[in-house]
């Protein structure tokens, strides 16, 4: 279903931007799959004041009073040991980029860490960027998706994807079998409101390796999820398998009905795909928790509320709401939460683009 991931900008000295973003679990982009995600206008900036030393010196605006210091030869095998462990993306970002110099880097976010918002994708994609990495959009993304399995997070490519290509006013429709995409316009009427549940998750500790596994599982026996049909599915034997294969093959035709459904404007439709969603992935796919299931139920009781389900790669983090304009007042939700809209990704928002 849609999602909300992360852009990027540059001024002044070196400066990275990426946008976060609301999605659909990363499970289908490598199950060859269907996303819808976009980028919104949340992110991380990465200022680099470059100063020919062989080294950066990092700080963060998430972890004040730290500071980390990465040499621009980083070896590689002490990526993963590195401390504190938010500077372990950074250095795999080094060691795959390869700047040709060092200097002091200041990370700045406007994302609440652990919230389902892409925030490390986020990170990646500015550091790609002010780096002076190359390419389109998919380079980028491979890249970034490499830093993050080097740190142990099994990551697929949609995140760094849209943050890399995503355009304003639009949707990003993805297909990972044939890693073609295709912008799909965001309807005038459509409001989008993340809400925050207050419940943090680290992909590194939480169940989400294990529904990787289990997808892989599945793969194994029917063929990649994304391609597979429910016929496929009902051929599963083992009863778990089944649920998560049934997941993955019921989002991405949900996906296909909720691009068709933004295109025709019909909102009503988009939301009660949103709805059914957030269904599968409670039931069948297990990646919700009691708070997000509670949340859910109380915003989509609320008048002018059309759809809401979980984001991210679930077990904590935020929920996203479609409504109709002025249907949430964010200062009675008793939660964080934002009002988002479709941005230019950080291709689009390079000078001279």
């Amino acid at each position: 279903m849609l999602i909300l991931l992360p852009l990027l900008a540059i001024p002044v000295t070196i400066k990275g931007y990426s946008e976060a973003t609301w999605q659909d679990p990363q499970i289908v982009d490598y199950n060859q799959g269907l996303a819808l995600p976009m980028a919104i206008g949340l992110g991380v900036t990465v200022d680099f004041e470059r100063t020919g030393v062989d080294r950066f010196e990092i700080t963060s605006d998430a972890y004040p009073g730290d500071l980390v210091t990465v040499p621009l030869d980083v070896d590689a095998d002490v990526i993963v040991d590195l401390e504190p462990a938010w500077a372990r993306l950074f250095a795999a970002m080094v060691f795959l980029a390869r700047p040709v110099v060092g200097g002091r880097i200041r990370i700045t976010t406007t994302l609440p860490r652990g919230s389902g918002l892409s925030s490390s994708a986020a990170l990646a994609v500015a550091l790609a960027d002010a780096f002076g990495v190359d390419g389109d959009a998919l380079v980028i993304a491979r890249m970034c998706q490499a830093a993050e399995h080097r740190i142990g997070v099994p990551v697929g490519l949609m995140d760094p994807l849209v943050c890399a290509g995503g355009n304003s006013g639009h949707a990003l429709l993805i297909d990972f079998a044939s890693l073609d995409t295709r912008p799909v316009p965001i309807p005038t009427g459509a409001e989008f409101i993340v809400v925050d549940s207050g419940q943090r998750r680290d992909l590194r500790i939480s169940p989400y390796g294990t529904r990787v596994a289990e997808c892989e599982a599945a793969t194994a026996i029917i063929g990649p999820l994304g391609l597979a049909t429910e016929a496929d599915v009902i051929g599963l034997r083992d009863s778990l398998l089944r649920r998560r294969a049934r997941h993955v093959v019921s989002e991405c035709s949900r996906v296909r009905a909720y691009a068709s459904a933004l295109s025709e404007g019909d909102l009503h439709v988009a939301g009660l795909l949103m709805d059914e969603s957030h269904h599968s992935l409670s039931d069948g796919f297990e990646a919700t928790t009691p708070e997000l299931d509670d949340l859910v139920g109380d915003l989509r009781s609320r008048p002018g509320v059309l759809g809401v389900r979980m984001t991210g790669a679930g077990f904590g983090g935020c929920v996203v709401v479609l409504g109709e304009p002025g249907s949430l007042d964010l200062a009675t939700l008793g939660a964080r939460a934002w009002r988002v809209a479709p941005y230019d990704g950080t291709l689009a928002r390079r000078p001279g683009r």
